[in-house]
């Protein structure tokens, strides 16, 4: 689609607004599921995260990479095993998850912003003591998988300050065993961006947002009150993998970030679509 030079200028003028309102202020995008899969969508996020900290806003990227790790275990041999949905770490795959997650994934996010023009920091979560974690307590045990107890956000901020983007992966160190342990993305995010009190939290996700039937994309809920989640949850309208992600917006809420959104994160500049349009995309908590 070709946009006029008049349609060019409606758009700039649109995220006017939106640009004065967010200057400064600190945002949280959580980076997973297919917009790390496809190319394309890998240069879109980089190009809106780039342009975001370009026009003064404070953006910091958490990512997960699900994908990347099962490659690597495949490599070696080694079948993913699933819990419930959640990964069951033991310390193979955990040393596996380290040097995937903390190594090739986060330095090539990092290269990427750079190509783009951003200045960005690979950083992780055992840095400066960043996220410290205990062994996650539940009926089943999931190995060195771990609940987050700290966090330290001080070389988020430090880096913030600068004008670098801080990108960080989901790697915590132990609390008290000396052990590390692999943490949920969604939650890692919505921790950093209560500790960072943060305007947004935004998690990249591969579906439209909550959806009031699961099988029409149109029943899309746009805003959902945080007091109203628990009753979303009795009528079965978010249920299944949707729960934990909606626990953490409306976690990071009740921790002071004032709007969290679940967005699509298949939809190219669904960044830029979300912060600087009056349309917006995805569900909102507040």
């Amino acid at each position: 689609m070709t946009i006029s030079t008049a349609g060019r200028a409606q758009v700039l003028t649109q995220a006017l607004p939106y640009i004065k309102q967010y200057a400064g202020k600190t945002v949280v995008i959580k980076y997973g599921g297919n917009a790390m899969v496809s190319d394309e969508l890998k240069s879109a996020v980089m190009e809106d995260i780039v342009l975001l900290s370009t026009v003064g806003i404070k953006v910091v990227l958490v990512h997960g990479g699900g994908p990347e790790i099962n490659e690597m275990l495949a490599k070696i041999g080694k079948e993913p095993k699933f819990i419930n949905g959640l990964r069951y770490t033991d310390r193979e795959t955990m040393e596996v998850v380290e040097m995937v997650l903390a190594g090739k994934v986060n330095k090539g996010l990092v290269q990427r912003l750079e190509q783009q023009g951003g200045r960005a920091i690979g950083l992780c979560g055992l840095d400066g003591g960043m996220i410290k974690a205990v062994k996650m307590r539940g009926e089943t045990d999931l190995g060195f998988v771990g609940d987050i107890t700290h966090v330290n956000v001080t070389l988020i901020r430090n880096s913030l300050e600068n004008g670098t983007i801080p990108v960080v992966a989901t790697v915590a160190a132990g609390e008290r065993d000396g052990e590390t342990y692999n943490i949920n993305a969604d939650i890692a995010a919505s921790r950093i961006a209560a500790a960072l009190c943060a305007e947004k939290l935004v998690l990249m996700t591969d579906v439209r947002g909550l959806l009031r039937d699961k099988d029409d994309e149109d029943s899309l809920i746009s805003v959902v009150h945080v007091s109203d989640v628990p009753s979303l949850k009795k009528q079965d309208i978010i249920k299944g993998g949707m729960i934990p992600k909606i626990d953490c917006c409306v976690e990071a809420v009740r921790r002071g970030v004032k709007r969290t959104h679940i967005i699509d994160g298949r939809i190219p500049h669904s960044i830029l679509i979300e912060m600087l349009t009056d349309e917006g995309i995805g569900t909102m908590f507040l």
